[in-house]
């Protein structure tokens, strides 16, 4: 099983992960956290999906337009979404929670 993210993620992840972390009481290193992520998931470059914008907005947008280089690549590389995130639920891809993925690897 492969795992990809659009490029912004791991800025992003930078940003907001380490706050989160700590409000959740959660005592990790975050940017030791993300160095091993990203072994394992894969970073996608805009290049390779940014021509899947408008199509993703207009599927996104009304819920959190932010969200859209996730659905991108997804629409582009032809795979579901890892979320916990409900805005992706409805947006015509194929979406699976963590507990479903628990399930999967089980």
């Amino acid at each position: 099983m492969k795992f990809f993210a659009p490029d912004v993620a791991y800025a992003d992840a930078r940003k907001y992960l380490p706050a989160l972390l700590k409000k959740r009481g959660v005592d990790i290193n975050a940017a030791l956290l993300l160095d091993r992520l990203e072994g394992v998931v894969q970073s996608i470059e805009a290049e390779l999906y940014d021509g899947l914008q408008q199509q993703a907005l207009q599927r996104i947008a009304i819920r959190d337009a932010d969200d859209w280089p996730v659905l991108a690549c997804a629409m582009k590389l032809g795979c579901p979404v890892w979320t916990e995130d409900a805005d992706f639920f409805g947006t015509g891809l194929a979406t699976w929670t963590t507990d479903r993925i628990a399930l999967y690897f089980a």
